[in-house]
């Protein structure tokens, strides 16, 4: 048998050619097509039904296949009327960069290879990017979740005695962990996964704007020091999912270094604002943590996946998760040279060429666009919050800090909570725009995260003129558009 190498290298370049004009076309032509619609049952069941292939298919039939059963059925978070949950955009250069990294196939768990160089390269500008030391450490990971992860272990480990419980376990530590009430899901989870238990992790209540409470913080820490506990890690956000808040970062900072905890960020999509010189202040203090967890594959528009880590300290990360293995010896030279090693840096050995569409994305683009991408975005926001403040049948339910509006359509007299639950379904299936929900003050909220580079203030005005119609149509009659 023969390798797998195709037999006719010139028919799958000529298809190859044909694959990468049409997705062109696709991205160039993304916006004059619906947002999301769902998939027919036949396509559905299809997938479901098919069997493991045992005999070969041809490129040619299961490009077709992909053409008619998976582009038209994707998520929609290309399209600029894509404001659900916080998804990135993605760029053309981005999905090139994709194929050039699964040509060379590179595996940057190690070694010593041009791509990891590529990597390092990538990390230290992001340090430079978020105001750390070009000493400091990090790796790029799936996203922010895995990134979160990696802080709460590393964090956990710097305690004193901690790297005994690389091979002890906790053994009777009882450490505990703070962030605010609205933090993302992931740091509780982490904090399971790590085996700390969900329930070491303290939520602290937050202010009026929706940003951790500084005073209720310190007394917590007091209270579980006095019981016995032991507080090691306070967790500040960047850009909330519900409402785009920034807890008190500077102040954050000055607590956690007078109580000797680590301070960890997590700015999975709102770190990127640090770009904008307009919105920058508003993370004053992030440039002090011990760590900070972000996506590329956010804000920054680089193709999935892409999450980043970063630990100020050189050899903290290293501390926390080498390995010392004989079938993963470090040589002086040769390929098993150029330690230390991508894999001693967190969980994973096998890592794919994440580095190098988020090279391209940044050398593209440079951090002067993507900063005033992201004002962009901020001033779309604004321009919706607006707008929902001057339509007396809508409800603005949080102050918009930087690109996330929440609001809600009026109607006394229904449930409104089921009503706006609806509405947003009804959305989705209108194939016109597709804001995702959320709970604030007890109210459900539509909720609209101003992420794709693409959106502008018509695609605003198309989502608001489609939610009024569906909704009148919904109860039946006309609602005040116009204040009086």
């Amino acid at each position: 048998m023969a390798g797998l190498d195709p037999e006719n290298w010139d028919a799958l370049r000529a298809l190859g050619h044909r694959m990468l004009d049409e997705m062109l076309d696709n991205v160039q032509t993304v916006a004059s097509g619906p947002v999301w619609q769902p998939m027919p049952p036949a396509v559905r069941q299809a997938f479901r039904d098919a069997e493991l292939p045992v005999q070969e298919t041809s490129l040619t039939a299961l490009y077709e296949q992909f053409t008619h059963s998976v582009v038209p059925y994707a998520t929609g978070n290309r399209h600029p009327r894509f404001m659900g949950w916080v998804h990135g955009g993605g760029t053309a250069q981005g999905m090139l960069a994709e194929l050039l990294a699964a040509g060379l196939n590179a595996n940057l768990g190690g070694r010593d290879h041009a791509p990891i160089e590529v990597e390092r390269m990538v990390i230290r500008w992001a340090a430079t990017m978020l105001g750390f030391p070009e000493t400091a450490t990090g790796v790029l990971v799936t996203g922010s979740s895995m990134a979160n992860f990696i802080a709460v272990i590393t964090a956990s480990r710097a305690v004193p005695g901690g790297l005994e419980m690389r091979s002890a376990g906790l053994a009777g530590r009882r450490l505990v962990g703070y962030a605010a009430q609205t933090a993302h899901g992931c740091i509780a989870r982490a904090f399971d996964m790590a085996g700390l238990g969900t329930q070491a992790l303290r939520r602290v209540p937050v202010d009026a704007d929706f940003r951790m409470d500084l005073a209720t913080l310190r007394r917590m820490v007091a209270e579980d020091r006095a019981a016995g506990l032991e507080p090691f890690v306070v967790v500040g956000t960047a850009g909330t999912v519900d409402t785009g808040s920034v807890d008190p970062l500077a102040a954050l900072a000055d607590f956690a270094e007078a109580e000797a905890l680590w301070f960890h960020v997590d700015g999975a999509f709102g770190a990127m604002a640090r770009l904008s010189p307009q919105h920058a202040p508003a993370l004053t203090g992030m440039e002090r943590a011990n760590s900070i967890a972000f996506d590329f594959h956010k804000w920054a528009q680089t193709p999935y996946d892409a999450g980043c880590i970063l630990v100020r300290e050189e050899g903290r990360q290293a501390a926390a998760f080498a390995q010392s293995l004989a079938y993963l010896s470090r040589e002086d030279r040769g390929l098993a040279a150029g330690a230390p090693w991508f894999c001693d840096l967190g969980p994973d050995l096998s890592r794919g060429f994440r580095a190098l569409k988020v090279w391209f994305t940044l050398a593209s683009f440079g951090t002067e666009r993507l900063g005033q991408m992201v004002s962009h975005c901020c001033s779309v926001a604004q321009y919706l919050a607006a707008r929902v403040q001057a339509t007396p049948c809508l409800e603005l339910l949080a102050p918009v800090t930087l690109n996330i509006v929440c609001f809600r359509v009026v109607a006394p007299g229904v449930d409104e909570d089921r009503l706006n639950g609806e509405l947003v379904k009804d959305m989705h299936e209108s194939g016109v725009a597709a804001p995702s929900t959320t709970i604030v003050h007890g109210k459900r909220a539509i909720r609209a995260a101003i992420v794709n580079h693409r959106t502008i203030h018509a695609d605003v005005d198309l989502m608001l003129e489609t939610l009024l119609k569906l909704a009148e149509k919904r109860l039946g009659h006309t609602l005040e558009r116009q204040a009086a």
